[in-house]
């Protein structure tokens, strides 16, 4: 009986150790597989920040603002940049912003004139230009105003599937709530950008134009 005891008594250490080292072991590759996972998410937020929208508040690529001064004189504001339409090219939405001052008390981002532009070819071409009329290389944009609009409230999201929504309301000196913003998305059907319906469901065709709005750099 003392022998067998004595087998019971070693036999009990080793597995007391083993438990412990089993334990090490199995929180040491937790850890290496939380590491792996770490690396490999920021791996992927690395290589989709190289083609995402970026706002304002990232640093501005020279060619990028070059492009918006061409297009809107040396007070262009780049309001947002990267792949906006989700078709592999780099665009940029850039404008005139009013200052804020005690007269200009009007909430959100106030310009007089903005551009939608793409880059393709080596070169920048304007997509979208809104001063007075809401336009594009086909024409005026289904539903804007009929009247020259003094300037425009911009808003503007990124959705994951269908890229980036702008939203333009007319501004005539007040805050008017009822007027709806006119919500401008990329079409890939026409490959250009159009208005929607109000219900922001169906694309609206452009009515006749004045005059061309696209223009090379």
């Amino acid at each position: 009986m003392k022998t067998m005891q004595r087998k019971t008594d070693e036999s009990y250490v080793p597995k007391d150790l083993a438990a412990k080292r089993a334990a090490a072991v199995v929180a040491a590759l937790m850890l290496s597989v939380a590491s792996m996972l770490a690396v490999g998410c920021d791996s992927s937020r690395s290589s989709s920040s190289q083609t995402a929208a970026k706002p304002a508040g990232a640093a501005v690529p020279e060619d990028v603002q070059s492009a918006a001064d061409a297009f809107l004189g040396k007070e262009a504001t780049v309001l947002v940049f990267g792949d906006l339409a989700k078709n592999g090219n780099r665009q940029l939405l850039a404008a005139n912003v009013v200052p804020k001052t005690p007269k200009n008390a009007l909430p959100g981002t106030i310009v007089t004139r903005a551009v939608l532009a793409e880059e393709s070819g080596g070169s920048w071409h304007e997509l979208v230009r809104c001063d007075e009329h809401l336009k594009n290389d086909k024409g005026y944009l289904g539903g804007s105003p009929i009247g020259p609009v003094a300037g425009w409230r911009v808003q503007f999201e990124q959705n994951a599937i269908e890229g980036f929504h702008l939203y333009l309301t007319p501004v005539k000196g007040n805050d008017d709530p009822h007027v709806l913003p006119l919500a401008v998305r990329w079409n890939p059907a026409v490959k250009r950008y159009q208005t929607l319906d109000r219900n922001y469901e169906h694309f609206l065709t452009e009515a006749g134009s004045l005059g061309p709005a696209r223009s090379h750099l």
